[in-house]
């Protein structure tokens, strides 16, 4: 089976939630290529949705190793820290994120923290 059926099937067993199952598929692409970031963001949101954060916050911090100033990773990141209450280095997160990420190709995730931000500035107020 090439990868490109394996990641279909882990994308499947996902649907189904069935993460144990989707676990193993990725975890065998990843033995062959261990830099297939297809794999890697499906396993890091697999454990992110089996709540088993340390194992996304591993797996988003190599993604993001790979490309520092990809969205997607990022905001995986930032997600795991905060379901951890690690609010400070999901902040930290933003800062490095911003530091990395192209505004053209990044748009979207950039409006996205810019308005956490400004949630965050809110609830500051209000103390």
């Amino acid at each position: 089976m090439s990868s490109e059926e394996k990641l279909q099937q882990a994308q499947e067993f996902i649907v189904a939630n069935q993460h144990d199952e989707a676990r193993m598929c990725l975890l065998e692409i990843l033995k062959e290529d261990a830099t297939n970031k297809p794999a890697l963001i499906m396993l890091g949101g697999s454990y992110f949705a089996m709540e088993k954060y340390v194992e996304a916050e591993m797996v988003f911090e190599r993604l993001i190793l790979l490309e520092p100033g990809v969205g997607q990773f990022s905001i995986g990141l930032f997600n795991t820290l905060w379901q951890m209450n690690r609010q400070e280095e999901a902040l930290e997160e933003i800062k490095r994120f911003l530091s990395h990420a192209d505004p053209d190709l990044e748009n979207e995730t950039i409006g996205q923290y810019i308005a956490i931000i400004n949630q965050l500035d809110d609830i500051d107020n209000l103390d």
